[in-house]
């Protein structure tokens, strides 16, 4: 027994890890996939001045971009199961947000607003679309941070979906006007209520699954093979059916569950 007077001592908390892991090296990976992304644009677009060529930016560079923001959605993907299965370091939940602000706010806002601003008389409102998907992105993980841990869904569509949904829109290529409403409904949606469920399991391997599928398919239009541009249609419009459907998904199985309750 403890004699009177003498307090018991707490416990002592195991210091955080500040060490790098396995899972961060996926996040920076993560980050610099943002960063290629964005570095890919400014380049096409100062050849093209350079050349002085008017118009869209060739495909070849558009299809890059892209490809480096699913790969970036992969690694996120993969850095959270690989934390879980071989730990994590202390710095792994900063590094995951400061990651995603580069990878799914910075970088699909700048390609919309490069994509958008090749039209004459529309002003800076592509400007504040992008700035929107950005100010949503750091909204919406900061909220997420503050969250308890361990629920099956995300509030507000994922960065991830939202950075895709972005560059969904830039290669249906719709009128510029069209495309700025639309991402602005987008920023709306990260930021908004709505429930997502967590790709957890077998559902996480099928994110990566179509992300792969993604890359491949930007790969054979940005060569210009056969097909290739309704490809590109087919799973851009897969895209925006998933993310504008899923959560009325999520309420129906809820009602149902209730109903049977």
């Amino acid at each position: 027994m403890v004699a009177a007077g003498h307090a018991v001592s707490a416990p002592e908390e195991e210091p955080l890890r500040l060490r790098l892991g396995p899972a961060d090296y996926l996040t920076l990976g993560n980050a610099l996939c943002g960063f290629l992304a964005v570095w890919a644009l400014m380049s096409a677009q100062s050849a093209h001045a350079a050349a002085g060529i008017a118009g869209p930016l060739p495909r070849t560079a558009m299809a890059t971009v892209v490809g480096l923001m699913l790969v970036a959605a992969a690694l996120d993907v993969l850095d959270g199961r690989v934390a879980r299965r071989l730990g994590g370091s202390g710095m792994g939940a900063e590094l995951d947000n400061l990651a995603d602000v580069i990878s799914f706010g910075f970088a699909p806002a700048f390609f919309f607003v490069v994509w958008a601003m090749r039209a004459e008389g529309i002003g800076v409102l592509p400007v504040a679309a992008g700035g929107a998907v950005l100010l949503a992105v750091i909204v919406r993980l900061a909220r997420f941070s503050c969250q308890a841990p361990g629920a099956n869904y995300f509030t507000g569509l994922p960065c991830p979906f939202g950075a895709m949904a972005v560059v969904t829109v830039v290669l249906l290529d719709p009128p510029p006007m069209a495309g700025v409403a639309a991402v602005l409904l987008i920023s709306w949606l990260m930021v908004s209520r709505m429930e997502y469920p967590k790709p957890r399991g077998r559902k996480a391997y099928a994110v990566l699954g179509l992300l792969a599928v993604g890359v491949v398919l930007m790969a054979a239009w940005g060569m210009g093979l056969p097909a290739g541009q309704t490809l590109i249609y087919l799973m851009s419009a897969v895209v925006l059916g998933f993310i504008v459907t899923l959560p009325f998904y999520v309420l129906a199985t809820r009602r149902t569950a209730a109903e049977q309750d």
